[in-house]
This record gives structure tokens, C-alpha cells and sequence, in this order.
């Protein structure tokens, strides 16, 4: 960074880059610098909508800005690896889209290169920077619920009309789509060595999972449940059950309360978060502090739990037979 701002460069010009110009518009600090699409014409009326100073109509265009503080990674995730191969070898910081990339292969060949050519980079898994993430574990380690037992998580939104969803080419499905979000909340509250998985789904006609469902047993004893679907409407809540009480999360995918239950459901305590913009500027402050501080990776979501979650994703897809072409 050459500046106090840290000038953001988003490649693709999508729904999920909307989202996040319209989150650092109004962040402090962050600003909407540049912006990249295939299509010259296409980035010029992004930029022109959000407020960006530079349109460019290639991605390479703007990896090669010097202006560029830190490159953030909007394609589908079928389409991360190249581009973000791109900006390490042009020593350029990203942030990168969940999921990360298609599998756990080509997480590693990215890791390994930003590792040895010192370039910072980090998975944009929201949820993993978000202040609730804090106030979890601190009700946690203050005995809360008392000893953590089991994890539940569930996830799931209408995505059928989404071409993506049913494109083996476009890494579709729920799991890489949605079902991270599930896999993530759990292992931010259990990070133990997971024993064994026994897990199902259905599929469409393209071989894509619609819906699935995983057990995990862990070496510590602990036990998880997540599902998530591409074709239905989930609560999204996630659950940790004590034995004392549980700690229930209104939603995984945006935490927005807290809620602490006892005996026979009754309940305890209710927090709140902290307001936010939309929910995504934590993971562009984290960036800022990191490269301030001149480090390779977030400490938020570090890059050996990226490859794990990956390497999870890819043994549920083997067990249920759902083939991307990059693999």
C-alpha cells in the first residue's frame, strides 16, 4: 500500500462485485479504485454505478495497475485459478471469492506459488472475519453452554434459475456454492481432526449435487451435522450444543444474533451484532491490516484452513461422484 487508502481493483463486474462496490463505497479507509470485466463497455457502466476512477476491459489490464492496492476476485470459482495465478505472478495482492477454487489441487498449486513469491493472498469467506465470529468463542471459553458437543448447520436457497448451479464446467452445485458456509461454521468451532464422514446427496440431471447432507465424528469426540441445498429455502441456522446450553446463530451465512438457550429451551441471553454495511467490509479491513503489517496471509483465515476446507469438499464430491472438468 502507498497510501493510507487501500485502493481495491475487482475483477468481473458480476452480482457479487456489486455487492461488494456497494459495501466499499461507504467504508473508510477502502475505496473503489478500479474495475475489470472481459467486456470494455461492461466495466465502464460498473464504474460509472459505483463510483470506481478506472474501467478496464481485460483482466490483465488491471493486474498490471501499479495503482492497485489489492486485486479482489469476483468470476464464478470455476474461473479463480488462472486469473489469480496471474496477479501472484505479477506480485499483486488478492482476495479471492469463496470458494477458493474449484479443488483442492489447484488451492495448493495457488498457495504454494503466493508462498514462494511472497505475494499476500486470502479467501473471501465472509463469515470468517465478521465481529460474530469473536463473540462466539468468547461466550465459548467463558463456559456459556459449558463443555461443546455437537454442531449443527443448515443452509439452503432457491438457485435453480442460476445456469451455474447445474454447469459441471462452472463448478456448479450446492456444496462449493453454499454448503462452504456450513463446512466453515463448523470448523471455526472445532478444528479437530476429523475421524470419519458419511455423507449423501441428490442430483440433477448434469450430475451436479442439489442437495446433501454430511456426518462428521471427530477425534475429540465431537460430532457435526450440516446440510445445505440449491433448491429450497433453509432456516441457515447454526447450532452448538453444550452440556449445559446452546448457542444458536440466526444465520450462518450473515450472523445477525446470538442466542444462548437452557434446559427445555428457555432462553438465556440474546446478542445482537455489531451494525454493519453489508457484512463484507470486515474481510477488505482485515486486507488492510495485513498488508500493512506486510504479511502473506490473514491470520482471519488462514491459508492451511482454506486447503483443508477444500480438501473436505473434494472427498464429499468423490463419495457422491459430482466431477468438475478440473479435476
Amino acid at each position: 500500500m502507498k497510501t493510507n487508502i487501500l485502493r481495491v481493483g475487482v475483477i468481473g463486474a458480476g452480482v457479487i462485485a456489486g455487492k461488494i462496490a456497494s459495501t466499499l463505497k461507504d467504508l473508510e479507509g477502502v475505496a473503489n479504485f478500479a474495475v475489470a470485466s472481459r467486456s470494455l463497455e461492461k466495466a465502464e457502466k460498473f464504474a460509472a454505478q459505483w463510483g470506481f476512477e478506472r474501467a478496464y476491459g481485460s483482466y490483465a489490464e488491471l493486474l498490471d495497475d501499479p495503482d492497485v492496492d489489492l486485486a479482489y476476485i469476483a468470476t464464478p470459482h470455476s474461473h479463480h485459478f488462472e486469473v489469480t495465478r496471474e496477479a501472484i505472478l505479477k506480485g499483486k495482492p488478492c482476495l479471492v471469492e469463496k470458494a477458493f477454487m474449484a479443488n483442492y489441487r489447484q488451492s495448493k498449486e495457488i498457495i504454494d506459488l503466493a508462498r514462494e513469491r511472497k505475494v499476500f493472498v486470502a479467501e473471501a469467506i465472509w463469515t470468517r472475519y465478521q465481529p460474530a465470529l469473536k463473540m462466539i468463542k468468547d461466550l465459548l471459553a467463558a463456559n456459556r453452554i459449558g463443555k461443546p458437543q455437537f454442531i449443527t448447520a443448515s443452509i439452503g436457497y432457491p438457485m435453480l434459475h442460476k445456469e451455474r448451479i447445474l454447469r459441471a464446467d462452472l463448478c456448479g452445485g450446492a456444496l462449493l456454492d453454499v454448503g462452504v458456509y456450513a463446512i466453515n461454521f463448523v470448523r471455526m468451532f472445532c478444528d479437530a481432526n476429523i475421524e470419519r464422514i458419511h455423507s449423501q446427496c441428490t442430483k440433477s440431471d448434469t450430475g451436479m449435487d442439489l442437495q446433501n447432507t454430511a456426518s462428521f465424528v471427530f477425534e475429540n469426540g465431537m460430532m457435526a451435522n450440516i446440510q445445505s441445498s440449491a433448491t429450497v429455502v433453509g432456516d441457515n441456522q447454526g447450532i452448538i450444543w453444550g452440556t449445559e446450553a446452546c448457542l444458536a446463530v440466526d444465520d450462518i451465512n450473515n450472523p445477525q444474533v446470538i442466542s444462548i438457550y437452557g434446559r427445555n429451551h428457555v432462553l438465556q441471553k440474546e446478542i445482537r451484532v455489531p451494525a454493519q454495511i453489508t457484512g463484507y467490509e470486515y474481510e477488505f479491513l482485515a486486507c488492510k491490516e495485513a498488508l500493512a503489517n506486510n504479511l502473506t496471509e490473514s491470520p482471519y483465515m488462514p491459508l492451511d484452513e482454506t486447503l483443508t476446507i477444500m480438501q473436505i469438499m473434494d472427498d464429499l464430491r468423490k463419495e457422491w461422484g459430482v466431477v468438475y472438468p478440473m479435476d
